[in-house]
Formats: structure tokens, C-alpha cells, sequence
């Protein structure tokens, strides 16, 4: 009997074997924790992400929506909200002014970019090269080109090629030019666009020059040891071991630059308006002239629009070519 009844205290009944299968210890919170920890990345992203909402999206939303309205200051004065649909965009597409600007800033951009990829990276790996005090010296120079403020920069470069009494004609003059003594260098199209791409190039070679050099120091000195092996000179090593560890660095900057440039607004209208005669405006200089200038809201928003459009695709074929190179990697 004693037996018996020391069994039935010892082993678990039914109902409670049961439950305990279903219930392990400690189940329930390692699913909570682990619910926890996938939520977290995004909970890090949530105010960044409702910055980019507030100051970014809802400017955006209200571009798009005064693109498809007569705003001119006959309703700004009366509040009257005037929608006319698609007919700005109608107007936008089917001028030919639209598609000179548009062919102008591609020019005007690649022209640029190429500069600044070229330069920038023959100044990134000369930085590579040179010794500490040399290097501090050079990237410290780098870095104040590149903290000057955009308007400030303009305006020096104004003072530079004044017609008069401006330091370039006036050099120009004593070398021996001196049909380039009373020069207008914003007094055509081509030497403006000369003058502002000088400007963007100055301002933009150090952004890829520093980096480029930040990406040198982390191609590892074996691979040079290696190529110095095999009896491969400096040509030899800068294709088979720089290059192509830059290469994806190249790519990405190249991408940044292409809209940094093709959205540059303040080097242009500072230097000349637009101007000679609206012959040096890009989309950015455009949409403000048309919106702003000319007092047809409506219109220069949609010109804006279409500018962001192009951007957007821009993105969209850089992203699309990121993903097929990791692609290709696996």
C-alpha cells in the first residue's frame, strides 16, 4: 500500500505531462525576445524615417499637387485654387524650350562629371603617394575648397573673371593676350558655361579625391607585394590591383556626382541668371525662372516634377546595376 502510494505521488498525472509538452519552459519569452529583437531595426529607422516624411514627402506631395493647378497671382491674390489637370505638363512637353534645357543639362552634366571623376582621382591617388606633411597639407587645402560656402565660392569666382579689373583678364593681358584685357567672360554662352563648370569642378574634386584615398588604404599591400613579384610595373599594378578595388567606389561616386551636378542651382544663378539671353539654363534654373520669375507657379512645378522624375530613373538604373554586380558576385 505504501508502495503504491509512493508511485502515484511520484509520477505526473495525465493532464500534467500533457501541459508540460505543450507549454517548454521558457518558450514563450524566447519568442517574445526574438519578436523584439527583429523589430528593432525598424523602430531605430522610425524617426529618421518620419524626418524624411515630414521635410522631404510632404514638400513633395504639395509640388506634385500645385502641378496640376492655374497658379498665377491673380489666384494667389483671390485664394482661388484654379485645377486645370495635365495642361502643364501638356504645355512642358510638347515647347521646345523643355527639351533644349533638358539636352543642355545633360551635356552640361556629363561634361562636368567626367572633369571631376578624372581629376579628382588623379588628385586622390597623387594624395596616395605623397608623404605625411605633404598629404596633411594637400588635404587640408582639399577640405577648405570644399567648406567654402557655394555663394561665397561664386562670388570669388565672379571677382576672378570680372571684365574689369578682374585677375584673369588681367593676367591674360600681361602673358601677352591682350584681346583678353576687356573681356566678358558671361557675355556667351559657351565661356559662362566655362566659368561655372570651373567652379563645380573646384568645389567637387576634393569630395572624390579624399574618399578615393580613404578607399587606397584599404586594398591590403599583399596584393602589391604579389604583382611586384610577377614583375608588374606601376601601369600593371594600378590596372590589375588599384583600379579594380576602386572600381565600385568609382561607380558609386560617379552616381552621386551625376546628381549633385545635374541639380546644381546656385553656381548658375549667382554667376549670370541663366543668363545670356536664358542660354545657360538647366532644369533647376528652368523651373525657378518659369515658376517664380515669370509668376506661373503651376508650371514651374511641374517642371520640377519632371526634373524629380528624371532623378528618380536616374536612381533607379543606378540601384538596378548595384543589385546585378552583387548578382554577379554570388
Amino acid at each position: 500500500m505504501s508502495v503504491q502510494t509512493e508511485r502515484a505521488d511520484t509520477v505526473p498525472s495525465a493532464g500534467t505531462a500533457r501541459k508540460t509538452d505543450a507549454s517548454p519552459p521558457g518558450g514563450g519569452t524566447a519568442r517574445t525576445t526574438k519578436r523584439r529583437g527583429a523589430s528593432a531595426p525598424y523602430l531605430l529607422l522610425l524617426p529618421a524615417l518620419l524626418a524624411t516624411a515630414v521635410l522631404l514627402g510632404w514638400p513633395l506631395v504639395k509640388n506634385g499637387m500645385l502641378s496640376f493647378q492655374n497658379l498665377n497671382p491673380r489666384q494667389l491674390i483671390l485664394h482661388l485654387t484654379e485645377w486645370n489637370g495635365i495642361d502643364n505638363y501638356q504645355d512642358v512637353l510638347t515647347g521646345s524650350d523643355f527639351w533644349k534645357v533638358v539636352g543642355r543639362s545633360v551635356v552640361f552634366t556629363a561634361a562636368n562629371v567626367a572633369l571631376i571623376m578624372v581629376l579628382g582621382t588623379l588628385v586622390g591617388l597623387l594624395i596616395a603617394r605623397l608623404g605625411k606633411r605633404m598629404r596633411l597639407l594637400l588635404m587640408l587645402g582639399l577640405v577648405l575648397a570644399w567648406a567654402m560656402p557655394v555663394i561665397a565660392a561664386t562670388t570669388v569666382y565672379q571677382w576672378l573673371f570680372a571684365q574689369r579689373f578682374g585677375v584673369v583678364n588681367w593676367v591674360l593681358d600681361k602673358l601677352g593676350w591682350h584681346s583678353m584685357a576687356d573681356y566678358n567672360w558671361l557675355g556667351t554662352q559657351f565661356s559662362t558655361f566655362s566659368v561655372v563648370t570651373l567652379l563645380i569642378v573646384w568645389q567637387s574634386i576634393p569630395f572624390v579625391a579624399i574618399n578615393l584615398y580613404a578607399a587606397t588604404t584599404t586594398i591590403p599591400r599583399e596584393l602589391y607585394e604579389a604583382a611586384a613579384l610577377d614583375g608588374a610595373g606601376a601601369w600593371k599594378s594600378f590596372t590589375s590591383v588599384t583600379f579594380p578595388f576602386l572600381l565600385p567606389f568609382l561607380w558609386a561616386t560617379t552616381f552621386l556626382e551625376v546628381i549633385w551636378v545635374f541639380k546644381s542651382f546656385a553656381q548658375i544663378f549667382a554667376m549670370n541668371a541663366g543668363g545670356p539671353d536664358r542660354l545657360t539654363e538647366t532644369l533647376p534654373i528652368y523651373a525657378f525662372v518659369e515658376g517664380v520669375g515669370n509668376q506661373h507657379f503651376g508650371m514651374g512645378s511641374a517642371i520640377s516634377f519632371l526634373t524629380i522624375l528624371i532623378l528618380l530613373a536616374l536612381t533607379a538604373y543606378y540601384l538596378r546595376t548595384v543589385l546585378k554586380q552583387e548578382e554577379d558576385e554570388l
